[in-house]
């Protein structure tokens, strides 16, 4: 499995997202509380943050590492002096059979987009033809990793750069990975900089708000030691800013047909 978290909101240190808080992500690399499938998270780790926003998205910074998060002798000068409104992160348990270097580990990046997959998906290498899906040679060439979670990302940058929502793109995806592969777990964070749309399919995730009527939001998989965590329902669609976060239930897999628009697999 993986853990991970995204986070949107006045600017903020790495260390005051993933390294500090009790029982937060860096924790989580060991010591997970809520996690079904595996027991540690040190296959690797990813951090992912933007520039300071203005106007318009800037392209996101990474730091990737294939070593577990808490033996990378760097990571505490970086998180302390690095300042972000928008973070994805992420530690990861590799699923088996997939490779192990640096770049099969989260944040994946397309343009001004970060995403993560905290989940596994059986027999993965089949999945396009499965589907009925055409991946381009590029596609496949330029996969990241030998992993399903770049596999996945593929998936989905073929929606994104074909212009559809991102809400829409994640849920029609999930669903239909979920119809050919009922035994994937597919637990999804996806960022811009401004937006944070999520999944939950297979393990936990919650979500937290500003604190002191702050406008911010933080999505996990699991809770750090703060109060204020809710959880999102298994099998919904989460879409969040700074100031608004709103779930919707994603429509039982048999009522979806593979020919159905996207925009009708939001309903319930």
């Amino acid at each position: 499995m993986c853990r991970h978290l995204a986070y949107l909101g006045p600017s903020t240190t790495l260390a005051g997202l993933v390294t500090e808080p009790k029982c937060g992500l860096y924790e989580q690399s060991w010591a997970p509380r809520m996690q079904r499938h595996g027991t540690v998270n040190a296959d690797g780790f990813g951090l992912g943050w933007y520039p300071y926003i203005a106007d318009g998205p800037p392209r996101p910074a990474r730091y990737r590492r294939s070593v577990p998060i808490w033996a990378d002798p760097n990571l505490p000068d970086l998180a302390r002096t690095i300042h972000s409104p928008a973070v994805l992160a992420a530690v990861r348990d590799a699923t088996p059979g997939t490779s192990q270097d640096e770049c099969a580990a989260a944040p994946y990046a397309y343009d001004h987009w970060l995403f993560s997959h905290n989940g596994s998906i059986p027999d993965w290498r089949q999945l396009p033809g499965d589907l009925g899906v055409r991946l381009a040679t590029a596609d496949l060439l330029g996969l990241e990793a030998g992993c399903d979670s770049a596999l996945l990302w593929a998936l989905l940058q073929q929606r994104l750069r074909a212009g559809e929502p991102p809400a829409g793109a994640l849920a029609d995806v999930t669903r239909r990975i979920a119809a050919v592969r009922p035994g994937a777990r597919l637990n999804l964070l996806l960022t811009d900089g401004r937006t944070i749309t999520a999944v939950r399919h297979g393990d936990t995730l919650w979500y937290r708000g500003g604190l002191d009527d702050v406008p911010s939001v933080l999505v996990a998989s699991e809770p750090d030691a703060t109060d204020g965590w809710q959880e999102v329902p298994e099998g919904s669609l989460l879409m969040a800013t700074p100031r608004t976060v709103r779930t919707i239930p994603l429509a039982p897999v048999r009522a979806v047909e593979r020919t159905a628009p996207h925009d009708e697999l939001l309903l319930p």
